[in-house]
């Protein structure tokens, strides 16, 4: 057996990471099987000698089949592709009932009738309506097909992925097409939205049928295949001994007309019948009783609790750890053994890494090496950009010479000026300076707003700046450093507390580097709680 959908080998996904480097989604075709219970994958190697054009890029059917009978052994997927298989797998069908999902909706009695032949078709009426274009809505301004003058109440099964699908489009029918909706006030609001919508995605399956004419549809039901095929199912007393012409006889020759159309007449590389020819089929094939649905709609099973649909921050991240084999702690322990250093810290790891044109690297771990500074090749820098070797003007400096208009006296001034200082400035000297103007700078801003909002250090581990020179007198006070660790925590916590449980980028910054910051607890004033 093998199993695939719309996105190939679906199942591979699942174990991705263990998958051999050449498999990929162009050469995985008829290459997956379960045989015997176990999952088997053939290889380019044994294909390529089997085919007759090696550039394909996938056996045939047959020519896998015969591998599979003659040398399954060797075929066998390695044991963490199974494992992974197998892990996502396990519990199915008995699991497929949890993903079910059973609403009431008020739908034209048609769609009602082809979905007790077949409920799967809920499927691809679910998503045409959700992937509906202008184009298609043009069909649902009249309803052709299934017009609202004939609903009755029923109970539809969804799986939850299609429920939610289709509860949480918003849309509103066109006045033409006849669908009103009553007040959302109204206990039934609810199964009238949903049968509304699932009305639309029928009636857009149906106009986009390829409308099999009659007389092909007789032709073929014309031929000694055909003759065969009655004259078996009577012999098998197919028709349970009604008498022809009886309704009963006709709506048990329709199913079988249909069956034949289908199955019989189709080989299996045909294109697969559309869903729109499929309830079109059943329409003519299907006896409506409009009084029997209304009976059932009088006592109908009560429908099921959908606030699964709503799941809170920790529900999400409880999913996201099961999802990675990860165990969550408790709120409780998480605030009871979080370090508040370890923010600070990854926040330094990260700054330190190098960032490329392909993103930053995220540490991982706060353990790693802390941020370096050198001295040496930091003062050497200093005194490249403006030690003693200084270079000429550039042209941007000749273009701000010559704005300002300065006469030769003054060049000559500047030039013997800077003479001076060339000769007698050194790298020391330099920093000396520097420093000096850091320190003027703080004691400007310490009386700001600005350098009011910093945290500074407290009293017992607070630093005197050095005197910035001989004109500072009374103003030389103390100056209390800036805690730069608390100034980064404090405004994490604050940007963190303000992306309300979304995300953001302090929790992308973060969880990246392998830190999880717990819930906001205080929701007021958690910035001065932070700070304090």
């Amino acid at each position: 057996a093998r199993i695939d959908d719309n996105d190939g080998e679906f199942l591979l996904i699942e174990a991705a990471d263990f998958l051999p480097k050449w498999l990929n989604p162009e050469n995985s075709d008829n290459r997956v099987f379960f045989y015997k219970g176990e999952l088997h994958i053939i290889p380019l190697s044994e294909t390529h000698e089997q085919e007759c054009d090696l550039s394909a890029a996938s056996p045939t059917i047959s020519q896998a089949l015969t591998l599979l009978s003659s040398r399954s052994e060797e075929f066998l997927a390695a044991e963490p592709i199974r494992t992974a298989v197998y892990k996502r797998i396990s519990g199915y069908p008995e699991k497929i009932q949890a993903s079910f999902h059973r609403a009431h909706c008020y739908l034209p009695a048609g769609i009602v009738a082809v979905l007790r032949q077949r409920p799967s078709l809920v499927a691809a009426a679910v998503q045409a309506f959700y992937l509906r274009d202008p184009v298609d809505l043009r069909a649902c301004r009249s309803f052709q097909t299934f017009p609202p003058d004939k609903r009755v109440m029923t109970v539809v099964t969804f799986t939850k992925c299609l429920y939610a699908q289709l509860v949480q489009q918003k849309f509103v029918p066109d006045r033409r097409s006849g669908y009103t909706l009553p007040l959302p006030s109204h206990p039934q609001y609810k199964a009238y939205e949903l049968g509304m919508k699932l009305a639309h995605g029928f009636e857009i399956l149906c106009s986009k049928c390829s409308k099999v004419s009659p007389d092909s549809k007789r032709n073929v039901l014309r031929g000694p295949l055909w003759e065969r095929f009655l004259s078996s199912l009577k012999e098998k007393n197919y028709f349970k001994g009604e008498m022809e012409g009886s309704a009963k006889y006709l709506e048990l020759l329709h199913k079988a007309e249909d069956y034949f159309q289908q199955s019989v007449t189709k080989p299996e590389s045909s294109v697969e019948v559309s869903p729109g020819d499929e309830i079109l089929t059943l329409l003519e094939t299907t006896t409506i009783d409009l009084k029997e649905f209304e009976r059932e709609a009088a006592c109908l099973p009560p429908e099921d609790d959908d606030s699964w649909l709503e799941i809170t921050p920790d529900d999400l991240d409880q999913m996201l750890k099961e999802a990675r084999n990860e165990s969550l702690p408790s709120s409780n322990e998480e605030e009871q053994k979080y370090d508040l250093e370890a923010v600070a810290e990854s926040m330094k790891a990260f700054v330190s890494k190098v960032s490329t044109h392909e993103g930053a690297e995220m540490p991982w771990s706060s353990d790693e090496s802390h941020v370096t500074f050198d001295v040496d090749s930091f003062t050497k820098a200093l005194d490249r950009i403006l030690g003693a070797d200084s270079e000429e003007l550039d042209s941007d400096d000749l273009d701000e010479e010559e704005e300002f208009d300065f006469s030769d006296e003054d060049d000559e001034d500047l030039d013997a000026e800077n003479q001076r200082q060339d000769e007698k400035v050194s790298p020391n000297e330099l920093i000396g300076s520097l420093k000096s103007y850091m320190n003027e700078m703080d004691r400007e801003l310490a009386h700001t707003n600005v350098g009011k909002s910093f945290t500074t250090q407290k009293k017992g581990v607070t630093t005197t700046s050095q005197s910035a020179g001989p004109d500072s007198g009374a103003e030389d006070t103390e100056l209390t450093p800036v805690d730069v660790d608390m100034n980064l925590v404090a405004n994490l916590l604050e940007s963190y507390s303000a992306q309300a449980g979304l995300a953001g980028p302090t929790s992308n910054i973060l969880q990246s580097m392998g830190v999880h910051l717990p819930e906001n607890a205080d929701h007021v004033g958690s910035n001065k709680g932070a700070t304090e």
